[in-house]
């Protein structure tokens, strides 16, 4: 979900500041005393918004200007250097020196040679870290709590004086004034979306509960023409999440990094002591750390660790190497310091995070800098009320309204002038001609909808799913539909929504209407979290016996493009109601009552399965069913169509009973079918990730294959979460067990479709699809 926010944002509006190519100067940078390539040093002219960071070769690559003759090379652990170049240097190679060579304790110094684990000290050392490191964590205590202030400002990267001088830049004055130079990497960005939050966490050791309570949220930017409430910024928060070094992995950019102080540490880094020096008045020990393996998920930098025997870490520093191959993620710079207490606790008080974003090299990159202070740390009891709060994180009623005094009082770092001018910034940008036409694009492709609103009165009915207006399929032919829904701008409670489409080749309406009642009052969306609603649906539709197993809509243009022709269809003529509960444990439950007609069509045929193979027109069912669900931890972001997971973390434990009636309401099969399953997500460190889920049925009286869910079977076309076909020799067994495990590496899979079966067959007199094709006419 965020990336294609951010392909799609960086697409519609920022598509005309491509960079343009000048002279440049580069070089190679290296450690003075190993000859070792650096990485991450940034390279700049002192106070003119303009630089670059070497790449993890050492090399670096920066644009020449006329009279800038000082060129700056400056990273944490080495002493900044400044050389003067003559006009005309197109090379200039530089060695650093660490910043605590001049000292006179030097302990062991880097081989780029051979590097071993028996008898380094380096290694002794962090094995002593790591043994150590339990006694720092927080939860070793029975009580804690403290005060988190968070700063998350997105911004257009890397702004260069000659693009200030042309295009909208030239046109727009006060985009100019927005521009800032990053104190990180020293370029100039364009910031524009900045979110505060304040919140206090508590913690109590037994019985085990840890809450969030959001005390204050402040946001503006570009989100504010966006009707899908903070979902930038619970993207934002998952994606760039909050970094603990004592845990073993760390999750970050959803994928997890081995930290340089886990368990298994020692094997996945190389360790080299620096020197002992000072740093805030501590005796430290300086080390760095790099991957074994340049391209696994880790980190390289440096742990300013406490001379002493508590082993406690005072700074650590972290970078990401370029080899790791995270998609579009250019650098990743992460500080972290620690302050010990008056009662002896050594604790986590700044941790600051940049990002470097890059699509493509034609268009701007964006960056993302967090900002994270940690206050008022206490180890005191907690009243036992506070653990009783619905949820992990509880959200104060008043978080949005907090006054400026107040920010003032819990902002722990000012707010920069572009920060503090972002609301100005966004009125200038509204009222620049056709802003409004780019906003109308870009919420059609990343929404998916067309609001009626405007920001000063939102939208009460939007037209959508845009992707759906125009597609096909084997019986309409080309297909045509109109679809929308009302918000809670509306009615907070109420809902409505629905479709009307048109096949041009069978020459048929379809239809969908949908009357929501949600007893919550909610902002935006009638499935908010936690839900509790009852609907009624009618449908008229034609569809394919897997369409009720995809994750989108089926009428989605990319779902029309098929491996190979889906001709065996049928129209459905349905009415449901249903009733769902959610409680802020992860438990849910949901009662369906549902009456079907199916009337196959295209090539497919229902057939009793006797000696003349009587033709059945069409087959109808009754059943009512409850589903029980348990995903605790499980987190949302809504949009438009539906809401999304914003991690895939959490366990999901499912178990529902179904039960089919003959003779009530037209129905004509009885059947029961229950089904379980587990899905869990399995990390396997830097190594990946492996998906497992169990799933099991057992099935009474069996009714239509096409109307009922079904534990096991193959893919019908292509790999989606849910796919089956019936076996060709035994139908679908009575009773049935299946796992399913996929394990990705790097995030990278591929999936061969299977081919379709071509013919079915089922026990009894149960309608099968036919084994006799003829084409639709």
């Amino acid at each position: 979900m965020q990336q294609r926010i951010y392909q799609i944002f960086l697409f519609t509006w920022f598509l005309l500041l491509t960079p343009a190519a000048w002279a440049q100067i580069k070089g190679v940078i290296t450690d003075s005393l190993t000859q070792e390539p650096l990485m991450y040093i940034s390279v700049y002219y002192e106070g003119k918004g303009v630089g670059t960071i070497s790449n993890a070769n050492g090399e670096y690559q920066l644009e020449t200007r006329r009279g800038w003759n000082e060129v700056t090379f400056s990273a944490i652990g080495y002493v900044t250097k400044v050389v003067q170049i003559e006009p005309g240097t197109r090379e200039l190679n530089v060695q650093l020196q660490t910043d605590d060579v001049l000292l006179d304790e030097v302990v062991v110094k880097p081989q780029k040679e051979r590097y071993s684990r028996r008898n380094n000290p380096a290694v002794d050392f962090m094995r002593q870290v790591i043994a150590h490191k339990k006694e720092q964590k927080l939860e070793e205590n029975d009580f804690y709590q403290y005060y988190k202030y968070q700063k998350m400002k997105m911004s257009i990267n890397d702004i260069t004086e000659e693009s200030l001088q042309k295009g909208i830049y030239k046109k727009f004055s006060f985009l100019r004034d927005q521009v800032e130079v990053s104190p990180v990497t020293q370029k100039m960005i364009l910031p524009i979306s900045v979110q505060e939050t304040v919140s206090k966490t508590i913690y109590r050791k037994d019985p085990k509960s840890r809450k969030t309570i959001i005390e204050g949220m402040n946001a503006s930017g570009v989100e504010e023409f966006f009707s899908t409430g903070d979902a930038l910024g619970t993207v934002l928060n998952d994606v760039f999440a909050d970094v603990n070094i004592y845990d073993d992995d760390i999750r970050l950019l959803q994928r997890r990094f081995v930290s340089p102080i886990s368990n298994h540490a020692i094997s996945f880094y190389r360790f080299y002591l620096m020197d002992t020096i000072r740093v805030d008045r501590h005796e430290c020990v300086h080390l760095t750390f790099v991957p074994e393996n340049s391209q696994d998920f880790g980190f390289t930098g440096h742990l300013y660790v406490l001379n002493d025997s508590s082993y406690a870490v005072k700074k650590c520093t972290m970078n990401l190497p370029k080899k790791t191959g995270v998609n579009f993620v250019e650098n990743l710079d992460i500080v972290q310091l620690y302050e010990q207490l008056p009662d002896g606790n050594w604790v986590l008080t700044d941790d600051d995070m940049t990002v470097d974003l890059l699509l493509m090299r034609a268009i701007q990159g964006m960056q993302i800098q967090r900002t994270t202070k940690y206050t008022d740390y206490s180890f005191e009891p907690i009243e036992a009320r506070l653990f009783r709060l619905r949820g992990d994180v509880v959200k104060d009623a008043d978080m949005m309204n907090r006054s400026e005094e107040y920010w003032a009082s819990m902002r722990q770092v000012p707010l920069t002038r572009t920060e503090s001018g972002m609301d100005l910034f966004m009125n200038r940008i509204e009222r620049v001609p056709g802003f409004r036409f780019v906003i109308f694009g870009a919420k059609a492709l990343i929404e998916n909808y067309v609001e009626t609103g405007t920001r000063e009165k939102p939208s009460k009915f939007d037209f959508g799913p845009i992707n759906t207006t125009v597609t096909g399929n084997y019986v309409d032919g080309t297909r045509v539909r109109l679809s929308g829904m009302t918000t809670a701008k509306l009615n907070p409670h109420w809902f409505a929504s629905g479709y009307g489409a048109y096949g041009f080749r069978d020459k048929k309406w379809k239809y969908e209407g949908t009357l929501t009642y949600s007893f919550h009052q909610n902002e935006f969306f009638p499935w908010e979290f936690p839900k509790h609603n009852i609907s009624a649906t009618y449908r008229y539709d034609v569809m394919s016996p897997m369409d009720k197993f995809l994750d989108t809509d089926k009428d989605n243009v990319f779902v029309s493009f098929k491996v190979t022709t889906v001709d065996q269809m049928s129209y459905i003529r349905e009415q449901s109601l249903r009733y769902e509960l959610e409680l802020m444990s992860g438990f849910s439950v949901s009662a369906l009552t549902r009456r079907r007609n199916d009337e196959p069509t295209g090539n497919l045929f229902y057939l009793r399965n006797n000696a003349e193979r009587t033709p059945i027109h069409d087959i109808t069912t009754t059943e009512m069913g409850v589903t029980f669900r348990y995903a605790p931890g499980e987190t949302f972001i809504n949009t438009k169509q539906r809401r999304r997971p914003v991690s895939l973390d959490a366990p999901v434990f499912t178990l529902s009973h179904t039960t089919g009636f003959n003779g009530f309401l037209g129905g004509q099969y009885n059947f029961n079918l229950t089904e379980a399953s587990i899905w869990k997500r399995f990390w396997l460190s830097s190594w990946g990730k492996v998906d497992m889920t169990i799933r099991g049925g057992n099935t009474v009286e069996h009714g239509s294959f096409s109307l009922t869910d079904h534990a096991c079977g193959k893919p019908l076309l292509h790999h989606t979460k849910g796919d089956f076909q019936p076996d060709q020799q035994h139908g679908i067994p009575e009773r049935q067990v299946c796992f399913s495990g996929t394990y990705l590496r790097y995030e990278r899979k591929a999936i061969q479709p299977s081919a379709p079966d071509q013919e079915s067959q089922m026990a009894g007199n149960v309608p099968v699809p036919g084994l006799i094709r003829k084409p639709y006419g």
